[in-house]
């Protein structure tokens, strides 16, 4: 989906702003509130917003553990290790991945007892050959959006100003 520079900054603004009302980013726009949203309506209906709910911390619900867990799955069980892990609470994400490894998840652990007890959990799945499990140690990059956003933007903007 094209994004233009509206775009980007109606979603600077959400990501930035995320309790603001639709009214109150029209008025720091300076766009009719209808035309604000026509857009976020478009861009959750083509997928580039995906939700609103808040950010949660999985530290601040008692699980500080972060671990990226790799897992080797039997040939042609992938669809169901995969369907097995939505089960696994402790399981944030799971990605089917190239490389070493057929699925790479994102695991939260009150500490590294209950991290084995997971991977325990994980690999008596049907499927599962092995796991291999590297330990966060310290957040470098919090998860972010806006450099990309706005990189984005910055494309838009000199594609339109190109056009004759």
């Amino acid at each position: 989906m094209a994004v233009d520079e509206l775009d980007t900054l109606i979603l600077r603004l959400l990501i930035e702003q995320p309790r603001t009302s639709v009214r109150e980013y029209a008025r720091i726009l300076g766009v009719a509130r209808g035309t604000l949203q026509a857009r976020l309506d478009r861009l959750e209906r083509t997928g580039v917003i995906t939700g609103t709910g808040p950010a949660l911390s999985p530290a601040a619900l008692g699980h500080p553990v972060l671990a990226f867990v790799h897992i080797e799955v039997t040939q042609g069980h992938l669809d169901e290790v995969g369907d097995a892990l939505a089960a696994v609470p402790e399981i944030i994400e799971a990605f089917s991945i190239t490389g070493g490894g057929d699925l790479l998840t994102r695991v939260a652990a009150r500490d590294n007892a209950h991290l084995e007890d997971v991977i325990q959990q994980l690999i008596r799945l049907p499927g599962v050959v092995r796991t291999r499990t590297e330990v966060a140690l310290r957040e470098r990059v919090a998860h972010r959006l806006l450099p990309l956003v706005e990189s984005v933007g910055r494309e838009a903007a000199g594609r339109a100003a190109r056009k004759p």
